[in-house]
């Protein structure tokens, strides 16, 4: 059962996602030929130390638990990567994937870059992954069921001439990382029957469409956590926490000028 948020309480959401926004921005500064996943890893984790926010995503349970605080996927890598020492070389694409904690308040989202030049299908890749959630974005303030928007969305993907993975979705968040209702970036029967839910002010959710070039399927790695696309194409990813509102959607780990004109924690 999804739980629906008050606007004392997305302002403080927002405070945790404007953290995150601005990690992603360290992230960007670095994304070149030669910088390794792990040196993007430890930026992270010191910007969160020094802001006095948890990292959600270190030990995160499993066969292993996690053992970075942000999840980066290089080219076929789908999500859930391991940071390393790996170098990133031009004509790659990287997913970085990060959140944290603040004041008990959760913020998560990803964004995929492209490391200097890269080919013009796998910019098309980006291009729709990012329109998409964009998309996701504006159809929930006119939308009534999520379904509708992921409806939408799946259809977007499929005119472009790729496919939505469907092994992962979105969640809810708010004191959890990880909350009702579950997110798909695609609908199908069974999610209208069992899973669907209306967007009701005060409800907060991480969007995050994960888009293949070829296959939606995935395979996991041998180190428990990586998954990367089962024909070895690329794959991007990006996602935004929004939060419902009567006034539409205001995405809490956008940027600084990006605020809505009401002032959240003014009213209940």
């Amino acid at each position: 059962m999804e739980i629906l948020r008050s606007l004392r309480e997305i302002a403080l959401m927002r405070k945790a996602g404007l953290l995150v926004w601005q990690s992603h921005q360290l992230v960007a500064s670095m994304i070149q030929p030669g910088a390794t996943t792990a040196q993007i890893d430890a930026v992270v984790e010191r910007f969160f130390e020094e802001h006095q926010a948890v990292p959600l995503f270190k030990g995160v349970p499993g066969r292993v638990p996690f053992p970075a605080v942000t999840c980066i996927s290089v080219n076929e890598e789908v999500v859930h990567g391991i940071p390393g020492r790996r170098e990133l070389a031009e004509g790659d694409i990287v997913s970085i994937d990060t959140g944290c904690k603040l004041n008990g308040w959760c913020g998560d989202a990803a964004y995929t870059h492209a490391v200097g030049q890269i080919a013009p299908d796998v910019q098309k890749l980006l291009d729709v992954t990012r329109n998409v959630l964009d998309l996701a974005v504006e159809l929930s303030g006119k939308r009534s069921l999520w379904s509708e928007v992921a409806a939408e969305m799946g259809t977007y993907v499929k005119d472009n001439g790729f496919s939505v993975v469907e092994a992962f979705v979105g969640h809810g968040i708010g004191r959890e990382m990880h909350e009702d209702p579950q997110v798909p970036n695609f609908v199908n029967s069974r999610f209208r029957r069992r899973g669907d839910f209306q967007l009701r002010p005060g409800l907060v959710i991480a969007i995050e469409p994960m888009v293949n070039m070829g296959t939606k399927e995935v395979r996991a790695k041998p180190d428990h956590w990586t998954q990367v696309t089962a024909d070895g194409l690329p794959s991007a990813h990006f996602e935004h926490t929004i939060a419902i509102t009567e006034s539409g959607p205001y995405v809490l780990t956008a940027g600084p000028n990006e605020e809505p004109d009401w002032k959240p924690g003014v009213r209940e």
